[in-house]
Parts: C-alpha cells; sequence; structure tokens
C-alpha cells in the first residue's frame, strides 16, 4: 500500500496491512466525504474523489487487481480490469445480488489461493499459477448488504456475514496478499458478526479538522477562484473556522459561490459553519446562538463567580481544574437553557444541542449517536447541551422493553462523557428538573464535575426585580423599586419562565387596554396562579439542594433543605 497523501487513518491501515497484524478493516465514520488524490500540478497537485477513488488511487495503487460490491451497483472490477480478464474465472456476467456475489467472490479468492499452489507446467502456466497477487475486495455501504439480524436464525445474511468473516482468520487468505473493506458510515449498523470480528481492525475516519481542510482549501483556490478571492494565499483562515463541516458540503457551498459570482467574506464563516454542520448531522444537532453573557443573568452570584472561574481558566488553555461537564438542575422554568447560552456568549465558543437521536430501527440510534461524537470531536471547543437528560441519556438497567437500546445509550454516552482527551475541547452540560433520575455513574466527577442547582426567586421583592428586568425586554417601564401595595401581590418562588409570562402578559394590556405598566402588573397579579403546583414546585427544590455539589450555590432560605 502507498502512502501519498498524508492522512492518519491510511496510514494506520497501512501498518496493520504491511505488518500482517490485519488484512479486514471496518472502515466507518466520515465515509461518504470527498478526499483529496493525487492530481495535476495546477491544482496544487491535487484532485478530489470519494472514498473508493482513494483507495485505489492512493491505498491501493500497487494492487494487481481491485474489487468492489455495493448492493445496488452489483460487483465492479475497480482496477485491473486486464488481469481479471486473463485469469478466465467467469465468463458471464458479474453477479449482482448479495449471496450470489458474496459466494462468486469467496471462489475467487480460493481460485486465486488454489493458483498460487499450483506447479506452473507450460507457458501459459507460467502467467499466472506460482504467483501471489495481491488483491482488495471493498465492500461499499456494507450495513446494507450485511445488516444487522433482527432474527438470530437468519441463515442466509449470517452465513454470508460468516463467509466474510473467515477472510480475515483462515490461514490460505492470510497467507494470500488480501485487504478486504467494509465500508459503512455507523459501526453500529453492520452485523455483529463482522462489527465485532476480534480479526478485524476498526478503522474510524473522522470528520476534518483544519489540517485536513487546509490542503482542500488550497485544492479549492485553483477551482473556485471567484468564491475564495477573499482568502487568496490564507487557507488556514477558512479551514480553521469551518472545522467540523464535511469537505463534501464546503466544495458544495463553493460551487454554488462560484456559479453565482459572489466571493466568501470572514463576517460569513460562524454562520455558514452552524448551516454547513447542522446539514451534515441530518437534523441530530443544532446550533443555539450564544448572543448573551452572563452579564444577562439576575442573580445566581455565586454560580457566575464560580463558570467566570472555570471559563478563565479555558482561555488561558489551563485544563488541569477544568471540568469535564456541569449539571444544571432545578425547577421548572429556573432558566437552565438560558444559563447555558450566557454561559457559552463569556467563552466565546458554539453551543451544540444534541436533538433527539433515538430511531425504532435496530441499531440507528447508537448509530446517530457514533455521528453526533464524530462531529463534535472536529468542531474544536464548544459547549454540548443536553436538555431533559434524565430522559435522553438512558439507564444502566432499561429492562427488556426498548431492547437494550437504552442501556447501550448509557453505555455509549458515559464513555464519551469520561474521555479525557476532550477535556477542554469538549464541556458537557446537562440539564434537568429531575437530576435524581440521572444515573449517579454519569454524575460522578470525571463526567460531572460541578452540579449548580438553580432557584425560583424566593422573597417578593426579588420576584418583582426578575419582572421588572425581564420587562425590559418588552420596554415596561416598571420603577426600580415595588410600590408596597403591589409588592403584597407578587407570589413566592418566582422563577424566569414565569416572570417572562407574566412581562409578557403586562405588555399586552398595556397595548390593548393603555394602561400604565404598573396598573397592568397590578391586573395580572391579582389572583396568579403559579403554573407549577407548589408541591411539584418543593419537590424539585428539594432535589436541586441535594445534587449541589457546592452550598455557595444554594441560598440560606433553601438549606435547610439538607438536613
Amino acid at each position: 500500500m502507498e502512502e501519498k497523501i498524508q492522512s492518519p487513518w491510511s496510514q494506520e491501515i497501512r501498518r496493520l496491512y504491511l505488518s500482517g497484524a490485519a488484512n479486514q478493516f471496518v472502515v466507518h465514520g466520515n465515509v461518504h466525504d470527498r478526499l483529496l488524490l493525487p492530481g495535476e500540478s495546477g491544482k496544487g497537485g491535487f484532485q478530489i474523489g470519494n472514498l473508493i477513488d482513494y483507495l485505489t488511487a492512493v491505498q491501493l495503487k500497487k494492487f494487481d487487481l481491485v474489487l468492489s460490491y455495493e448492493l445496488g451497483g452489483g460487483l465492479v472490477v475497480e482496477s485491473g480490469e486486464d488481469l481479471f480478464q486473463q485469469l478466465r474465472f467467469h465468463d458471464g456476467e458479474l453477479p449482482n445480488d448479495p449471496p450470489n456475489a458474496i459466494g462468486y467472490i469467496d471462489q475467487f479468492l480460493r481460485y486465486l489461493v488454489n493458483l498460487r499452489g499450483i506447479e506452473p507446467t507450460s507457458e501459459e502456466g507460467r502467467r499466472f499459477a506460482g504467483r501471489n497477487y495481491h488483491v482488495a475486495v471493498v465492500i461499499k455501504s456494507a450495513e446494507l448488504v450485511f445488516p444487522i439480524s433482527k432474527q438470530t436464525r437468519d441463515y442466509q445474511l449470517n452465513s454470508m456475514a460468516s463467509v466474510v468473516r473467515s477472510w480475515s482468520h483462515e490461514s490460505h487468505f492470510l497467507e494470500q496478499n488480501l485487504a478486504v473493506f467494509l465500508v459503512t458510515e455507523n459501526l453500529n449498523d453492520l452485523n455483529h458478526l463482522l462489527s465485532r470480528n476480534q480479526r478485524a481492525a476498526r478503522i474510524e475516519i473522522p470528520t476534518p479538522g483544519p489540517e485536513e481542510l487546509g490542503p482542500a482549501f488550497r485544492y479549492f483556490e485553483t477551482v473556485y477562484p471567484r468564491a475564495l478571492e477573499n482568502f487568496a494565499g490564507n487557507p488556514d483562515l477558512p479551514a480553521g473556522r469551518l472545522a467540523g463541516a464535511t469537505v463534501s458540503s464546503i466544495e458544495s457551498l463553493l460551487k454554488r459561490r462560484e456559479y453565482e459570482n459572489v466571493s466568501l467574506k470572514e463576517s460569513d464563516l460562524a454562520e455558514l459553519k452552524k448551516d454547513l454542520v447542522e446539514q451534515d448531522s441530518q437534523g441530530l444537532i443544532e446550533f443555539l446562538e450564544p448572543t448573551r453573557t452572563l452579564d444577562d443573568v439576575y442573580g445566581h452570584d455565586a454560580v457566575k463567580k464560580w463558570v467566570r472561574q472555570d471559563i478563565a481558566l479555558w482561555k488561558q488553555n489551563d485544563l488541569a481544574a477544568m471540568p469535564m461537564g456541569y449539571l444544571l438542575c432545578g425547577p421548572v422554568g429556573t432558566g437552565k437553557t438560558y444559563l447555558v447560552e450566557c454561559l457559552a456568549g463569556e467563552a466565546g465558543v458554539p453551543v451544540v444541542k444534541m436533538k433527539n437521536f433515538r430511531d425504532r430501527w435496530v441499531g440507528s440510534t447508537e448509530g446517530n449517536l457514533e455521528k453526533i461524537f464524530a462531529l463534535l470531536h472536529a468542531l474544536g471547543r464548544c459547549v454540548v447541551f443536553i436538555d431533559e437528560a434524565d430522559q435522553a441519556l438512558g439507564s444502566r438497567d432499561a429492562g427488556s422493553g426498548d431492547s437494550g437500546v437504552s442501556g447501550r445509550v448509557y453505555s455509549m454516552m458515559a464513555k464519551e462523557m469520561s474521555n479525557t482527551e476532550n477535556r477542554g475541547r469538549i464541556l458537557w452540560i446537562l440539564a434537568s428538573s429531575r437530576p435524581d433520575l440521572i444515573e449517579v455513574d454519569l454524575k460522578r466527577p470525571g463526567r460531572v464535575d460541578v452540579k449548580i442547582p438553580l432557584f425560583p426567586a424566593h422573597e417578593p421583592k426579588d420576584g418583582y426585580r426578575l419582572i421588572r428586568a425581564l420587562g425590559k425586554k418588552h420596554d415596561l417601564d416598571l420603577p426600580k423599586e415595588c410600590p408596597e401595595d403591589l409588592l403584597k401581590l407578587v407570589p413566592g418562588l418566582v422563577t424566569p419562565g414565569a416572570a417572562e409570562s407574566i412581562a409578557i402578559k403586562v405588555y399586552r394590556l398595556v397595548k390593548t387596554d393603555h394602561v400604565t405598566p404598573v396598573e397592568a402588573l397590578r391586573d395580572c397579579l391579582d389572583e396568579y396562579q403559579n403554573p407549577v403546583p407548589e408541591d411539584i414546585m418543593d419537590f424539585q427544590i428539594s432535589i436541586a439542594v441535594r445534587e449541589a455539589s457546592d452550598l455557595d450555590f444554594v441560598p440560606d432560605v433553601f438549606r435547610k433543605e439538607m438536613s
């Protein structure tokens, strides 16, 4: 195998193959992206192609024969057509359906093994017999050919997977110069006979980071000069800013801009990155806009002090005391999502929100998580926000009702959240009004180092100040100090969510009834009923108090809950 264009995953394949450690590779991750190939000198020495182009032109350039199979396209000779024809193994059309195609490849590989052991007795025989050909087999979209079997007695599917697995451990195949590539986007979508084969190497192609995008942009400069004219000679700038997007999505963007004769600007890059990554994720994640800072958070002084210290360490790249994650807990409406946005705005990093990654198809949920993790690793520094974490993260023992999906989600999340390579790159923030339902292991130090409780305003004066602060968003001119007669109407335990609702009602009355903001507020508070029942509010407050990792986060009035 030839190592022309540097990429860590291709170098790993090369080392494993040449050392004899593995001849079968399960290639997963960013397998549908565009890759740089050797090309014309006028285009930076590169051209661009897909994974099969890369394997044929770079990884397997010295191989005598490369075969590929895809469910829709059937069996194809990618390189070595002349040799394939000269071997005269098959005179008819190549098979398309999986059982016949896999059977054909198996027979062909065994035919080559037999040829190697034959003593040539003629001039014709010396051309083929006794030779150990370098042969590669690439099975594209392998998860469609070998899906996870829903039936343990799916004999045909399991027999095909067993045949392919045998190519990795039978002695005569190991002695043959054979390389097998099973290409799948998500490892968890592939039949377990193959994805968990101990004799096969699992190779992940990551979403490209700045190092990979730099050469790509040098190539794009020559192909889309108008689109990239503002970055001529400086490809590392867009490469760094768009890290996390795939080469394919960037290429599509540049094609549109070149056609429309519109140049990219530096000010475009942040929004473009958001759009491209969300597009690549196929709706599994979304970006929250961190337009605020912690200055926009009312109260919670101890919390803001702690978080600002962590952000200062983060900006200084002093990661020894940097937490792996936070848990935000407290009653419904206490502003957990709002605090995340303000924290990220203070830190100057994007906020990625994991959306509903669960799927009803076997293996799809785990595959979605794989894809999310790959995107996160490519983004650089970011905050990952998981709302309603008690429902999203699964549990260790979820029973058999969901076929074990919840347990596997729990295991994958626990592993990823404790990966120390993510410290300083990914800050996990979980939010829940029921943190007691989150598995204890997911809340332990090393995954969630700081547990922050958020509480409603516990005194009428604080409740009024919260309403007044949120009323400013709607240009409501409420007095700084609450009038005494109005103070008696302000309910206890006002959350930011409830205060926002009250402020909107006040605004509506001001506009429709043409009254002053104070009169409108008095009308709104008269016979006001808290949207969260008192018993539920008290219960969620008590849980938040018990979860707090530092009593400084808990106001004195609530500390009695600790006893």
